[in-house]
């Protein structure tokens, strides 16, 4: 039966439909399905005429697998989209073009790194740690998300991030376990975050620009604090209110304000940065009043001054100081002082200036710490003070005694770091919004780490600006107390403290409603990976895809921060969340790299696991250096929620606690690894080499076993096995010893793998019985290796080729990957370097094992140097052009460097070689088949002759006399049988030399025509490209699926006529499923 006999087969027994699925690597139901062409497109194929096609020789591969034109096609045409659309929006507002590296991760980033601390905290950080570490406290901060944002590179560019944002590229680098642990910390910090914004947004407005909005009256001072935290509580909550109301209802509008609090932030840093450089010419009139080295808080326009005063010219009376009627009693005249405190009465009043300027020395003041426990006064380290004795009993002052600033909370430099952490955060901006760029791989390197270095030099350049105008003592003044109650940086400002009072008010608010808008898409992308059942409610949405229960939830949570109320108490928080995601971050990039999975091919190359190494163990110290009681119990969270997420979707594994370790990780490994299929990401081709024993039984072929080395790089499975044709019993100690052969030639070639020698009474029988056994569990084999049948023609019957295509067809119908590298012994030795090109030529999609494997070869010195080319032929009915741009882009976007070429190869008629050339194959395989039958024949008259010496054998003859008889038997057999094929050879002979077709009525089928021609064009297109090619990797068409000796060697014949002129070829099929994707 011909290959195109399945043209009148019945519909019902038509073979099911492989279909190659892509799909992004979460559960979603967001999918798109390629698949291969339909029957009645595949008829239309069939029916083109012989001269016009030129694939038919892999027309048996294009009935189960796409054409490499399709299947890109259909890549380009698969859009993800991270966000729904939102039906609110019009065609006209919705972006017509996706964002850039400046617009999509570096201002975003920047705009998140550069918040609330920067303006309300960071002058009181300098004051306290002074210029030196506070510029510690900066470096270590910016060098462990510098790290993080390095590994978080190399992970958000291992493949597209199709939603999810940054939830996405943890939990699929860690699995749902650590995935969803690390998840649910990222979620709390940034819903944290969202309670730590909103409380610098109230402190800035309560504070600085309206006090006459406080509730319950004074706010000032250590002894008010509690009043000040309610008020907190009160505005905190209604904002937070307000700003979810707009979340819930508007979220476009948030979005569309983003660049406006954007330019606040900017705005503000260059307001400050131009105004502590005109301090160096004209400082700020601003004065601190000490009394002694006290700094006192003397009120709006109040004087520092003791006695009395005069009201000014045309005034006859005088009036009693403030200070005096604070720190003194009168008597009942309210008119003489009675009592005054003694610190008051032996102290002096002075002013110093508050901001000297650049121009100044203060820096040398601010060089060192002054760290203090909570009530400890705020002192001028550069100011006398008398000492003395407490205030008398009888002392009644006034209820705004003492004025003198005291500190609210015990400081050191684990508290400030933990203070100032959270103001290096939001690395990870970038990376939600990947959906929206045009190239993420490139984007979101260049623009995160970007933005780090420059908000690390904004930070840096801050600190010593602080420390280099402002006076100490007012550094340290948390909330400006000593001058009115003025935010400091807004003192530097230029031209007007207004513009950094409303930026940093806006820029707080717009980093707080960027949290409210994160943090719940983030809950609802782990709730919909139902990866933790009780929290599959809050992957509810609008019918736009917008949270609704996540947001409801967010807004409680970050309820409980704002009754925290206290910033310095919420910052250690989100440092502890923030600190743990990014140690994780720095983990899973540290692992990937280290165990070299063939899906990590991340685009951005500047990563090593050393760096993601000291990223962690800076994340980890941090949280120690922070708090060891908050580390303790975010740890015990993350485990506890690990935990949770292991146990609650299977059954409990229950093990023998008295085994050894290496046995129980052994089982609960190979246990796992049986649960499910493995996942794209993580295929990694595992080898079962089936090597021929030569007569000293030792591996033939051991180039087989150096091209596995280069391969697997150490890695994975690998199996190499030897099948010995005999009786298993009595060739024990031949199997035996060639298993040692195997396992010394392994040793040689430093492959780390099992040896396998078995004995049956067949090699067909054996190979089949390898293929099926091998392997534990789910630790089996996935990928065939094999070498070519050199002599296959020179044996008759087809002995030659037989156990070859039978192997195809075991691991054809096991869906396992088949390689034959032919003209083996020309492959390099691993100690060899080879300098050139790799070059694929990718026919039929296989599910991307082309790709992979010169991916892998050139992991290894031997092929560092060769680069890769991949080469696609073009039907008729392919545009070109636009077939090299999708491959251009499905390549891009795998993270594999090659070149591309499309080969168009034109339509010609059928050559007189072709022709000439398939008549030879069909003469031969016809001469085989006659004298194949005529020996047959022969064989069945012998064995019914009458003479027949088995048959005339006592039973008590002797075994010698009976196998000299046999013997003499078979010879003269053996004697007639060539003497017959002699014969029928020499009449071939002639009959060739006479016109053989006319003369034996044969002519080549049509069929075998159009495979021929396709041989020899691919391969005369091949040879022309590829010829300087160090190694050429192309399609193996599949073999008969019939068992026919006719087609089997003419099937032989088409892979010689493919592969001639090469001097090494590797011929790949898939086993039917995707082995590289190129999602994160």
């Amino acid at each position: 039966m011909g290959d195109n006999d399945n043209d009148h087969v019945p519909a019902a027994k038509e073979p099911p439909t492989v279909r190659f699925v892509v799909t992004n690597a979460s559960d979603d139901p967001a999918r798109v399905e390629l698949l291969r062409h339909g029957r009645a497109s595949m008829e239309s194929k069939e029916s083109v005429d012989m001269g016009t096609n030129n694939l038919v020789l892999f027309q048996e591969e294009i009935k189960e697998r796409p054409m490499l034109s399709t299947f890109v096609s259909a890549i380009e045409k698969y859009s993800v989209s991270a966000k729904p659309n939102d039906p609110d929006t019009s065609e006209s507002e919705k972006p017509s073009h996706k964002m850039g590296t400046i617009m999509g991760v570096y201002l975003p980033c920047c705009q998140n790194i550069l918040g609330v601390i920067l303006f309300v905290r960071l002058t009181w950080i300098v004051g306290l740690a002074g210029i030196g570490q506070s510029l510690l406290i900066v470096v270590l901060c910016c060098c462990t998300t510098l790290l993080t944002a390095i590994s978080m590179s190399a992970i958000a560019t291992n493949g597209v991030v199709p939603g999810g944002g940054s939830y996405f590229m943890i939990s699929r680098a860690l699995g749902p376990e650590l995935g969803g642990a690390v998840g649910i910390l990222f979620y709390l910090g940034t819903t944290f975050a969202s309670s730590m914004y909103i409380l610098g947004a109230v402190e800035i407005l309560l504070m600085y620009i309206a006090p006459q909005l406080v509730l319950f009256g004074d706010i000032v001072g250590v002894e008010n604090k509690a009043t000040l935290l309610n008020n907190y509580r009160i505005y905190g909550a209604s904002f937070l209110i307000l700003m979810s109301t707009l979340v819930f209802f508007g979220v476009k509008w948030v979005n569309r304000a983003a660049s406006v609090f954007l330019a606040c932030v900017v705005i503000s840093i260059v307001s400050i940065f131009a105004g502590v450089f005109i301090t160096a010419l004209s400082p700020p009139t601003t004065e601190l009043c000490l009394l002694g080295n006290r700094v006192i808080s003397i009120g709006e326009g109040g004087l520092c001054m003791k006695g009395n005063y005069t009201l000014g010219p045309g005034f006859n009376m005088s009036q009693t100081t403030s200070l005096d009627q604070i720190y003194c009693t009168y008597d009942a005249d309210n008119l003489t002082l009675s009592v005054c405190d003694p610190y008051y009465e032996q102290n002096e009043l002075h002013t110093v200036m508050a901001i000297p300027g650049l121009a100044s020395n203060i820096s040398q003041a601010n060089l060192q710490p002054a760290y203090s426990m909570k009530g400890d006064l705020v002192t001028s380290t550069d100011q006398p003070d008398v000492k003395t004795l407490d205030a008398p009993d009888d002392f009644e002052p006034s209820s705004k005694y003492p004025t003198w600033l005291t500190a609210d909370i015990s400081t050191s430099f684990t508290v400030l770091l933990a203070i100032f952490f959270p103001s290096v955060t939001g690395i990870m901006a970038g990376s939600n919004r990947s959906g929206d760029l045009k190239d993420a791989q490139k984007s979101i390197p260049v623009g995160t780490i970007g933005a780090v270095l420059t908000t690390g030099v904004i930070y840096l350049l801050s600190v010593v600006f602080f420390g280099a105008c402002v006076d100490g003592t007012l550094l340290r003044d948390k909330f400006g107390d000593s001058i009115g109650g003025e935010l400091i940086v807004s003192l530097l400002a230029w031209p007007n403290k207004w513009i950094v009072l409303i930026g940093a008010f806006l820029s707080t608010i717009g980093a707080g409603l960027q949290s409210l808008v994160g943090a719940p898409r983030l809950m609802q992308a782990i709730a919909k990976d139902n990866i933790i059942p009780f929290l599959k409610v809050f992957g509810r949405g609008k019918k736009n895809g917008d949270p609704t229960w996540s947001l409801l939830l967010t807004v409680n949570i970050s309820l409980i921060g704002i009754i925290i109320a206290d910033l310095e108490q919420v910052a250690p928080i989100i440092t502890m969340f923030f600190l743990m995601c990014y140690a994780f971050v720095n983990v899973a990039c540290a692992l990937q790299t280290l165990l070299r999975t063939p899906g990590w091919r991340p685009r951005f190359k500047y990563y090593h696991w050393f760096l993601s190494f000291i990223g962690m163990s800076l994340c980890v110290s941090l949280m120690f250096i922070s708090s060891w009681i908050y580390t303790i119990v975010a740890f015990v969270l993350a485990l506890s929620i690990h935990k949770y997420i292991e146990y609650s979707g299977a059954k409990k594994e229950w093990g023998d606690g008295l085994r050894g370790l290496q046995l129980t990780t052994a089982r609960y490994a190979l246990l796992r690894l049986e649960e499910g299929v493995i996942h794209t990401k993580n295929w990694r081709p595992q080898l079962l080499i089936l090597i021929k024993a030569d007569e000293n039984l030792q591996p033939k072929h051991r180039n087989l076993l150096y091209l596995a080395d280069q391969l697997k790089a150490g890695k994975g499975l690998t199996m190499v096995s030897s099948v010995l044709a005999g009786n298993p019993i009595e060739m024990y100690p031949e199997a035996a010893k060639c298993q040692q052969e195997l396992q010394l030639a392994m040793q040689e070639c430093k492959i780390k793998g099992f040896a396998r020698s078995i004995v049956c009474s067949s090699v067909t029988a054996g190979i089949s019985s390898v293929i099926q056994s091998s392997g534990l569990g789910g630790l089996r084999h996935n990928t065939i290796m094999m070498g070519w049948p050199y002599k296959w023609r020179s044996k008759p019957d087809g002995a030659g080729y037989n156990t070859f295509l039978s192997t195809l067809k075991i691991a054809s119908a096991l869906n396992l990957a088949v390689i034959v590298p032919k003209n083996i012994m020309h492959f390099p030795k691993s100690t060899e370097k080879l300098r050139g090109t790799i070059d694929v030529w990718w026919i039929v999609h296989d599910g991307g094992l082309l790709m992979l494997l010169p991916f892998l070869l050139r992991q290894h010195k031997a092929w560092k140097a060769c680069k890769m080319r991949i080469f696609t032929v073009a039907q008729l009915e392919d545009n070109s052009i636009q077939l090299k741009k999708n491959l251009e882009d499905f390549i891009y976007k795998l993270r594999i460097d090659a070149e591309i070429e499309v080969v168009e190869m034109q339509t010609s008629d059928i050559s007189a070689y072709t022709y000439e050339r398939t008549l030879l194959m069909e003469q031969r395989t016809e001469f085989l088949q006659q004298l194949k039958q005529q020996r047959e024949l022969f064989e069945s008259e012998a064995s019914t002759s009458q003479f027949n010496p088995e048959s005339n054998e006592m039973t008590w003859m002797p075994d010698t006399l009976k196998m000299s008889k046999l013997k003499a038997n078979t010879d003269k057999s053996d004697q007639l049988s060539k003497a017959r094929a002699k014969s029928t050879i020499s009449m071939r002979e002639k009959e060739d030399l006479s016109h053989a077709p006319d003369v034996n009525n044969l002519a080549p089928q049509s069929n075998n025509v159009r495979r021929m021609h396709t041989a020899v064009k691919l391969n005369e297109t091949i040879v022309n490209r590829s010829h300087q090619a160090q190694l050429v990797i192309l399609n193996l068409p599949g073999p008969p699926k019939k068992e026919d000796s006719n087609r089997e060697a003419n099937y032989m014949e088409f892979l010689e006529v493919l592969t001639e002129g090469l001097p090494r070829v590797m011929m790949v099929r898939g086993g039917g499923r995707e082995v590289i994707t190129m999602y994160s």
